[in-house]
């Protein structure tokens, strides 16, 4: 399954937890408000400037007017707080280079302020979320996590009062523990990430009912779940299940179906799911007492197919499988004997490499579901060379023979193998309509 980017659930409002407000007060000609609420004396000159852009109409005029003061007067006493009004001019703009530009210049003064590491989080991490070079981001994602963790760890101010603080921090904690744990995912740390997850989640458990970036990452710790080695299937699914519920089409389709997918993974079949998506409405975690069985080890069901089917031709052909995947060698070998030689048609294959003579594809759900990308499972060796080779991602209908298999990994080899075309539709056939009958008069 791969991951998914809740675009209807994100905005740049919703992922800054507050308004950068400006903390101008009103001041005596000549003097300006001071952060904690303190006067400062000015020159007529700089109370001019200074009084300019705190009086400007537009917020183009207004930031303008700014940074024209602060060129004019890089020491001011207001330093700090004219900085706070252009990072909230240019976010309200959605400036991402004037917003971080701002917020790197609070930052060489005020390294804790938690404002300013919220924006560049933001922004920097939805610019390393691009890239498609792997060191490159996670290099860019090493960097944004390296934010997250100052403002996670920030200090309160000395001129800001704790419950201020406080409430800060705690709208702040969700991007930054969010952004801390998709750096870990991408490092295949998925203990850490599942960890920033849950502290995220839990400590905000009312915006998991409602499309949010904390929605999006309760779809993101099933992911995290899934993605483990080996794989936590329950908590896959109990989490999947939990998104899905609260979020709005298309994306509850697109999460239902790992939700679906892991339930069935663990328990061997989607019996008994209606009472996970029930719970799941209720609680954010699993509640105490409650369970879901099992499925039987592989083997032992390698080992019940085997014994109870008299005929192993019969089996469908995701059960032969998943005898050729976990089956001992010798119940291996019986089933794919079962099939060798013969031709089949198999639709829904999933392109995963493709040249003129050979195809790669996946066709079990396993192999399509797999992480970061599907991979293959069969590999068609083609009859004739293709004139039209179709791209990695298409899903495509093949037929061929059964030549050979190899077990782990397993891989299932076609030959005299080729593209099966989707069939036209017939025309549709004229309708003949008998002439009009003209009435005859005697004369």
């Amino acid at each position: 399954m791969k991951k998914v980017v809740l675009a209807s659930l994100l905005s740049a409002a919703a992922l800054i937890p507050f308004a950068i407000q400006p903390a101008f007060g009103q001041a005596s000609p000549g003097q300006a408000t001071a952060p904690g609420g303190g006067q400062v004396q000015m020159s007529q000159e700089e109370y001019a400037k200074y009084n300019a852009a705190a009086t400007a109409t537009t917020p183009q005029a207004k930031a303008q007017a700014f940074e024209d003061y602060l060129k004019a007067y890089p020491n001011s006493a207001v330093k700090q707080d004219v900085l706070n009004q252009l990072i909230y001019l240019y976010s309200s703009e959605n400036d991402e280079a004037k917003t971080l530009d701002a917020a790197d210049r609070m930052l060489a003064i005020d390294p804790n302020n938690i404002r300013a590491l919220t924006l560049e989080v933001y922004y920097r991490r939805a610019d390393a979320d691009k890239l498609t070079d792997p060191a490159a981001k996670q290099a860019a994602l090493d960097k944004v996590a390296t934010y997250a963790n100052t403002g996670l760890n920030a200090t309160k101010p000395k001129d800001m009062s704790d419950a201020d603080f406080d409430a800060m921090k705690k709208a702040a904690a969700p991007t930054f523990e969010s952004a801390i744990a998709d750096d870990d995912i991408a490092k295949k740390d998925n203990a850490d990430a599942i960890k920033e997850l849950k502290t995220e989640i839990d400590a905000n458990e009312p915006l998991t009912e409602k499309p949010s970036p904390v929605l999006q990452d309760v779809y993101i710790l099933a992911q995290a779940y899934y993605t483990s080695t080996p794989p936590d299937y329950l908590n896959c699914a109990w989490y999947a299940t939990r998104a899905a519920n609260f979020a709005p089409e298309p994306y509850k389709t697109q999460i239902s179906q790992l939700a679906t997918y892991c339930y069935t993974k663990y328990h061997g079949s989607k019996d008994g799911y209606d009472a996970m998506q029930t719970a799941v409405k209720t609680n954010v975690d699993p509640p105490a007492g409650f369970t879901v069985t099992p499925a039987p080890k592989p083997e032992d069901i390698v080992s019940n197919l085997i014994s109870t089917t008299p005929d192993l031709a019969t089996l469908a052909l995701s059960d032969k499988e998943f005898v050729l995947t976990y089956g001992q060698p010798a119940d291996a070998d019986k089933v794919f004997d079962t099939i060798k030689g013969k031709a089949v048609e198999i639709p829904g294959a999933v392109v995963v490499a493709a040249t003129p003579d050979q195809l790669q594809v996946a066709v079990s759900d396993d192999a399509k579901q797999a992480q970061p990308k599907p991979v293959a499972d069969f590999t068609f060796n083609m009859k004739e060379p293709l004139k039209t080779v179709p791209n990695v991602g298409d899903t495509i209908t093949l037929d061929g023979t059964y030549a050979s298999y190899t077990q782990k990994p397993l891989m299932i080899t076609m030959s005299d193998a080729s593209v099966v075309t989707p069939k036209k539709a017939a025309p549709a056939r004229p309708v003949h309509r008998a002439p009009a009958h003209r009435a005859t008069h005697g004369r």
